[in-house]
């Protein structure tokens, strides 16, 4: 049970004081009855509420999967570029970025308001899974592969965890699937350099067990299903 003043707010509707003068005018109904007050009780589970004949279903959270492109940064707000939260058409202020991808950086970006699951997945202690494509200039071999299951030395003295490289395809241009369980700054472009590689093109696909969507174009967003919520939680 909550008040309606709060379930309107949450559910970004109307601040408290907008809420009060819709009632006021008659604009809410709470089980298809006009309601005139906002400090009454209403179970935001089974009760149907409406503001302007337009019934609000009540999220504690709201959660995006972003396919995020190039050129566009991982934050909530920038003075120059564009973000990733400009392409989600939200009223919630409060949706962030859950981690960040480099500017030049594509694929998956999850876009919430739950602070609780964003620590979850970005906590160093839950050693979560987050996979790439990426194509590098530079034959990437077997002994890649084995240096990168060791761990490779970035910023001078940093030795990164194992992180697991497959091979897609070994020549001039190579291609692989890199996947790594921290999230330093720059870290897999500084991990090919480390074994003189440059990285020509990153593209995250997964992030636990949340994996970008193939219809997905690049720029576009949708919600997340109940089912991969539950997951990311568990």
């Amino acid at each position: 049970m909550m008040r309606l003043d709060k379930f309107l707010v949450e559910t970004h509707k109307a601040t408290r004081s907008e809420a009060k003068q819709m009632a006021k005018k008659g604009l809410i109904t709470l089980n298809g009855e006009t309601v005139r007050k906002t400090d009454i009780k209403i179970d935001e589970n089974t009760d149907i509420i409406a503001v302007n004949q337009e019934v609000i279903n009540y999220k504690q959270f709201e959660y995006y999967m972003l396919n995020k492109p190039s050129g566009v940064v991982s934050a909530t707000r920038d003075n120059i570029d564009k973000t990733v939260i400009d392409l989600i058409s939200s009223p919630n202020k409060d949706l962030f970025p859950v981690g960040r991808l480099d500017k030049d950086t594509e694929g998956l970006l999850l876009i919430t308001d739950d602070g609780n699951l964003a620590h979850e997945l970005l906590s160093p202690k839950k050693h979560v899974d987050k996979k790439y494509y990426a194509k590098i200039e530079g034959i990437v071999t077997e002994e890649t592969v084995n240096a990168f299951e060791k761990g490779v030395t970035i910023d001078g003295d940093y030795i990164t965890k194992p992180a697991k490289l497959e091979i897609i395809n070994s020549s001039d241009i190579s291609e692989v699937l890199v996947t790594i369980r921290e999230g330093k700054f720059h870290q897999i472009k500084k991990m090919f350099l480390s074994q003189n590689m440059k990285v020509l093109y990153l593209k995250r696909l997964s992030m636990k067990n949340l994996i970008l969507d193939s219809n997905l174009k690049s720029g576009c967003y949708r919600e997340l299903t109940k089912e991969e919520i539950i997951d990311l939680k568990n």
